[in-house]
């Protein structure tokens, strides 16, 4: 199965998705529930702009070589810098072909299987937790389990639950705090204080990420509540209107972190171009979304692995093209914004 098959099969399999050429958000638009963005929608299609508003400077005056784009993370090595984001309530947003088990158990070991590792969803069904945490104990750990915010009892019973998985980092989305649909349920979901962070971070007794950082402010309070990472992300747009692009805020941020934890990105990563633009601007490793739903849909385990292969292949040829024999070589010299 190749890149154009994939988005073949597919299209029609998605609800309200149209599996475009290119996942840009024009055609979602403010369509929630459905993959679009919040409000008038524009903040996906930001965040993909700013990634194509980020040049690349080419320099192949160099020893020729064979680009490295292992990752070394939190005692792993991954084969490439990129990771499946997490994604949830499936039926809601793409209609009736899978649920979130269905989803995860297909995501978790073919990420597994392709060298890199899954964000898994959350719900406010058990089942969806329950079944994630299944997936990735049955394939070594490899996956880290997204807990929603939760209170902090609710969220204890589900992160005892993900570390029995054996998984090797647990993650908090603090930014589904703004889901419309996780609104006024019970368990409550919402914000959390520094201190209540603190202690999720040392009961989480893995490397503990903490998605939804937008501001240096952010990450700061981020690091004070003991996190091993940090992703920064907008939720796709889902949450905020006229919030900036991810990658508009990513160097502050990782200025404001100062090497004290992980960063990763996400937000409009469609090509392994972007990849390495987000390393080249400081970030330790990104996560993509969307195609990755897209990929399960067109062609399950084989839709996995060609998308991974698919960004792995645009990756070395970036970084071949740029000078950087491994990720440790990309720099910010190398893109222009």
């Amino acid at each position: 199965m190749n890149y154009a098959e994939l988005l073949q099969a597919a299209r029609g399999q998605m609800g309200p998705c149209r599996a475009c050429p290119v996942c840009n958000g024009r055609a979602c638009g403010g369509n929630i529930p459905g993959p679009g963005a919040k409000g008038s929608g524009t903040v996906a299609i930001r965040n993909f702009d700013a990634w194509r508003n980020v040049r690349l400077n080419m320099d192949t005056i160099h020893e020729n070589f064979t680009p490295d784009t292992s990752l070394q993370l939190f005692g792993r090595t991954f084969k490439y810098p990129f990771f499946a984001g997490p994604v949830g309530a499936m039926t809601l947003h793409y209609g009736d072909k899978y649920n979130d088990m269905d989803y995860n158990a297909i995501l978790v070991p073919a990420c597994a299987a392709a060298g890199i590792a899954a964000f898994t969803g959350d719900g406010t069904n058990p089942k969806v937790m329950e079944g994630a945490t299944a997936a990735i104990a049955a394939n070594g750990g490899f996956g880290i389990p997204t807990v929603k915010p939760w209170d902090n009892a609710t969220v204890a019973k589900k992160m005892s639950m993900a570390r029995e998985s054996g998984c090797f980092a647990l993650a908090m989305d603090i930014d589904a705090a703004g889901l419309p649909f996780l609104q006024n349920l019970t368990p409550p979901a919402g914000s959390k204080t520094v201190e209540q962070l603190q202690e999720i971070a040392r009961e989480a007794g893995v490397p503990f990420i903490l998605k939804g950082i937008m501001t240096a402010k952010g990450a700061e309070k981020a690091v004070q509540a003991g996190v091993a990472g940090i992703v920064v992300s907008n939720h796709g747009g889902r949450v905020l209107d006229d919030c900036p692009a991810t990658e508009e805020v990513l160097p502050e941020i990782v200025e404001a972190v100062a090497g004290r934890a992980k960063v990763f990105v996400d937000g409009g990563i469609r090509t392994g171009g972007d990849v390495f633009k987000a390393l080249a601007l400081g970030a330790d490793a990104v996560l993509v979304a969307r195609p990755y739903v897209t990929a399960v849909y067109g062609g399950g385990a084989e839709g996995v692995a060609c998308l991974t292969e698919k960004l792995g292949a645009e990756l070395a040829d970036t970084m071949r093209l740029c000078g950087a024999a491994a990720l440790k070589d990309i720099s910010r010299d190398m893109v222009r914004v």
